[in-house]
């Protein structure tokens, strides 16, 4: 069974109108929370293999606080394909991922249509309305998958968990 997580990038921050989206780093509060879903993640026993994350600053410093919480480290690929992603294109990058576990770091809109639409058969009806609702800042998804990544559609991954910064207290 193969495990892949979804994380959407810490609060970014909007303080300099003139940095492109692309440059925005993490505002206070992402600085406070990337490296608590590190925490989570480690502290649940759920540290991935390779961690695909788009190249945009907030995701790659995302990536980088979380990372270092974790339990042992883990290689990231930086893939321009996930900045502004569709749901499409974030599959199509994870059906080229050559790990047993794998961590997506991304953007919405795009992450959370690609999570609503990958949930299948089996997942937690109680996480994916929440989901549905909001997916917010820092917000970790969690999928079992049965197949290689290579032959994952869209509806054939069981979403288990949903933990956003909020539920950690």
């Amino acid at each position: 069974m193969r495990q892949l997580f979804v994380l959407r990038h810490a609060k970014s921050s909007w303080d300099d109108p003139k940095l492109e989206d692309f440059d925005r780093p993490l505002a206070p509060r992402g600085l406070k929370t990337a490296p608590r879903m590190g925490r989570e993640l480690s502290r649940r026993g759920w540290v991935p293999d390779l961690a695909l994350v788009s190249p945009a600053l907030r995701t790659r410093d995302t990536w980088r606080l979380a990372a270092q919480e974790l339990a042992r480290h883990v290689p990231a690929e930086f893939a321009e394909e996930l900045y502004e992603a569709t749901a499409a294109a974030i599959l199509a990058r994870v059906r080229e991922a050559k790990a047993t576990s794998l961590i997506v770091i991304g953007h919405n809109p795009g992450l959370q249509n690609f999570v609503l639409r990958l949930a299948g058969a089996g997942s937690d009806a109680g996480a994916f309305k929440k989901i549905e609702a909001k997916f917010p800042t820092a917000a970790l998804a969690r999928f079992t998958v049965d197949e290689g990544w290579a032959n994952l559609e869209f509806g054939g991954a069981r979403l288990t968990d949903f933990v956003r910064p909020k539920d950690l207290g």
